[in-house]
């Protein structure tokens, strides 16, 4: 087993949690936001053989102190990376935490030696057609402050998806999500800080996805939304050179609900870049 370093990272308005293991060229991994940094449990020990591999939990999720307010989420993860000494590493991130990645990659190209995108959009995509299910009972149920309805009804929301009702998903995967997610609806991070942000990309991500410097992949589960694959389909056919793998049975976080076949695909490509 390999070590694990479990530090914390004092700002201005809290504490950053995050874990270090491994050796070799650096590797981040960035949750999505409903999620902490729990959900790489089952990449952590596989990616450690070979990279320093580090996840972190964002303020307001995990064991990160809670949001006191809106935050830049890209600018966190820089001042993570300037803490740690890093000057170049492979970004992977999962939904928010591929937005945060890709933003910071279109800030800074010089940090960024690979990007890989799991089931994220980049910033300023605009969604289409009908609102997922459940959103607006989802939203009801925060403004109400009924925590076990809302926490339910997100799981539904980003983890179960569109095509699959919560019997269809892995039970312990769904009960692990609850916990993880559970954590930023009680301090209610969702409306406090991620419904809107602290010095956003301008112009966005979408507006000049034609800059992106560096090798990317992008990944999808075949499961997702179908606007989060409309917005794979542009990133992979707009920033040079990217590539796209899509993983079939799997909804918004391939990496947390197939975490053997995102390794083999993951690995394969760093190893090529």
């Amino acid at each position: 087993m390999t070590e694990t370093r479990k530090e914390y990272l004092d700002l201005e308005d809290g504490r950053l949690y995050y874990e270090i293991a491994g050796e070799g060229f650096p590797l981040i991994l960035s949750h999505a936001a409903f999620l902490d940094s729990r959900m790489f449990d089952a990449l952590w020990e596989p990616l450690a053989q070979h990279f320093r591999v580090i996840r972190y939990d964002m303020r307001g999720y995990g064991r990160s102190s809670p949001a006191s307010g809106p935050l830049c989420r890209r600018a966190e993860l820089a001042q993570l990376l300037t803490h740690l000494g890093i000057t170049q590493a492979h970004l992977v991130g999962c939904s928010n935490g591929g937005e945060i990645s890709l933003d910071l990659a279109l800030e800074q190209p010089g940090l960024v030696a690979s990007l890989t995108l799991v089931d994220a959009t980049p910033s300023g995509f605009e969604l289409q057609g009908a609102p997922p299910r459940y959103i607006f009972e989802m939203l009801n149920a925060m403004q109400n402050g009924d925590v076990d309805l809302a926490n339910e009804l997100q799981i539904r929301v980003r983890l179960d998806g569109e095509q699959r009702e919560p019997e269809q998903v892995d039970p312990e995967i769904r009960k692990k999500a609850l916990e993880m997610n559970r954590i930023p609806l009680m301090q209610n991070t969702f409306s406090l800080e991620d419904a809107q942000t602290v010095n956003p990309l301008d112009p966005p991500a979408v507006a000049r996805l034609e800059q992106v410097s560096c090798p990317t992949l992008i990944v999808a589960g075949s499961l997702d939304h179908p606007e989060l694959l409309r917005a794979a389909d542009e990133m992979v056919t707009r920033i040079p050179g990217a590539r796209k793998v899509i993983l079939e049975g799997s909804g918004h976080v391939p990496s947390y609900e197939q975490p053997d076949k995102f390794i083999q695909r993951l690995l394969e490509f760093l190893h090529e870049v």
